[in-house]
């Protein structure tokens, strides 16, 4: 008598939301592939997963029109299984069920690690399955991990937040910060780098109060000089630091670290000190500006990325100039913008003075006005030079325009055209071109006598994840899925 193989169950992870929900979200895809479980790829999944943000206040909205759609696909397939975890998870609980009653599962930013437990308890005892911890289960970056990149991957140093911003529910939801030692943080990067990454992204709520835990200030700039030592490791990038707590050696460590990469993020959310204070951030905005020009005065190409936060509680036009103003000293090569989202249990949701909606997207138009100014003159003073650009996948009109795309080391994303009869390099691989052209958000390349490529690690750790995805067969013996083909891939943060 022939056994029919059982296909696997196929899952799929949506991502909402910061660095760390990405993160996160690779973990959840490590652990359900360990679990058993394979990718969707297209077709309907069995388990969806929803790693939620709860920062804006569309997230709600968001999440419960997802799952809206989802329970008109359970009605038709009633073994779909449903969870809901994050940040979004941790603040709302039982809501969640009350309000979409069809939810598996429920758990919260402190134990991811008991996604694929929670899931088969749901199955099998036919009920929704809520699990919230208060305290940290599994340090994330200890569970299995699958990621979407086969060049660069991102080492969280740190959870948790000890600020206490007055428009942020973070430190709320993901506790106080809890510290991973050096050693555990560098043996992961040296794993990493063993299986063809060159470029990982520390991640932290606050990088640079890392080492609070065990007692050392200068912790931070002590692992970024140590990243230094990694050989195969190319690019190095952090998020986010806090510009209260940003230190010179930290400068020192990024100017004098070979893989250091010249780029910095860091916050501004105003440029007025009257709301800085509102906000409860612990500096000024003499004291970001003059970060800037300490790092500048080091690294003369770093590019600086900030986020800028408009309309907060109280906030007149003088304050918004005050931003403007700081904006344009800056000379930021990004900003991220947000218009002021009231969250509740936050001390700003409670303040008097909320700006109204009109004046809110008349200064959030009119600051957008001039970042994207700030960033185009950034990026046209690259015209004409030559960069580095580690290829990726980011260019969503590139089969339409023959160009590939990539980051340079200062993370400007770059559109270039590969000349004739060169073979095409991989994702991970490293080329040389000449910016040829810029806009406010990426550069172009078209100029090809310049152009070179650099094989590396990463791509051959490309070739060998493609290779391997064509060698899986995608049926078994009678004819039913068994894995899907290609790599898994996570859904793109939503901010």
């Amino acid at each position: 008598m022939t056994t029919t193989q059982q296909a696997p169950r196929t899952y799929e992870v949506r991502t909402y939301g910061c660095a760390m929900n990405v993160h996160d979200s690779e973990r959840l895809t490590g652990l359900l592939e360990g679990a058993g479980y394979v990718p969707a790829d297209g077709s309907d999944p069995d388990v969806v997963v929803f790693n939620t943000c709860a920062v804006r206040e569309n997230a709600d909205n968001k999440l419960y029109g997802n799952l809206g759609i989802l329970n008109e696909k359970k009605m038709e397939n009633p073994d779909i299984l449903v969870a809901v975890g994050g940040c979004l998870a941790q603040k709302d609980r039982d809501t969640i069920v009350k309000k979409a009653p069809w939810v598996d599962v429920v758990f919260g930013t402190h134990n991811i690690g008991s996604l694929p437990t929670l899931l088969e308890r749901a199955r099998h005892n036919h009920e929704a399955q809520v699990e919230i911890l208060e305290a940290l289960e599994t340090f994330p970056s200890d569970l299995p991990t699958k990621r979407d990149s086969t060049y660069s991957g991102m080492v969280s140093i740190s959870v948790g937040c000890n600020n206490t911003c007055t428009f942020c529910i973070v430190p709320s939801l993901r506790g106080k910060e809890k510290d991973r030692r050096p050693g555990e943080i560098l043996g992961e990067i040296e794993a990493l780098v063993a299986e063809g990454v060159i470029e990982i992204t520390l991640l932290g709520q606050n990088v640079n109060t890392y080492g609070v835990e065990f007692g050392d200030k200068g912790a931070f700039a002590k692992l970024l000089k140590a990243c230094g030592d990694i050989k195969g490791l190319e690019r190095v990038r952090f998020t986010s630091p806090h510009p209260a707590a940003f230190t010179d050696d930290v400068i020192d460590a990024m100017a004098q670290t070979h893989n250091v990469m010249p780029q910095l993020h860091m916050p501004l959310q105003s440029g007025s000190d009257k709301v800085l204070k509102e906000m409860r951030r612990s500096y000024r905005s003499e004291k970001y500006l003059g970060i800037l020009d300490r790092v500048r005065a080091q690294i003369p190409n770093a590019a600086i990325t900030t986020d800028i936060i408009v309309g907060f509680p109280g906030e007149t036009e003088e304050d918004f100039l005050e931003t403007m103003r700081v904006v344009e000293q800056a000379r930021f090569a990004a900003a991220y913008t947000y218009q002021y989202s009231k969250r509740p249990g936050t001390p700003a949701g409670e303040m008097e003075n909320q700006i109204p909606k009109a004046v809110v997207q008349d200064r959030y138009e009119r600051l957008m006005a001039l970042v994207n100014e700030m960033a185009l003159k950034e990026n046209q003073a690259q015209v004409g030079k030559t960069a580095e650009v580690l290829v990726a996948y980011e260019g969503r009109k590139d089969g339409a325009t023959s160009r590939m795309s990539g980051r340079t080391p200062e993370n400007r994303l770059v559109h270039f055209e590969l000349p004739t009869n060169v073979e095409r390099p991989r994702p991970g691989d490293i080329v040389t071109v000449k910016i040829t052209d810029a806009a406010p958000y990426h550069l172009l390349a078209d100029d090809t006598s310049v152009f070179a490529v650099r094989k590396t690690i990463a791509g051959a750790a490309w070739d060998a994840a493609e290779a391997a995805a064509c060698a899986t067969p995608s049926s078994d013996a009678n004819g039913k899925a068994t894995v899907s083909l290609g790599l898994p891939t996570i859904g793109k943060a939503v901010h």
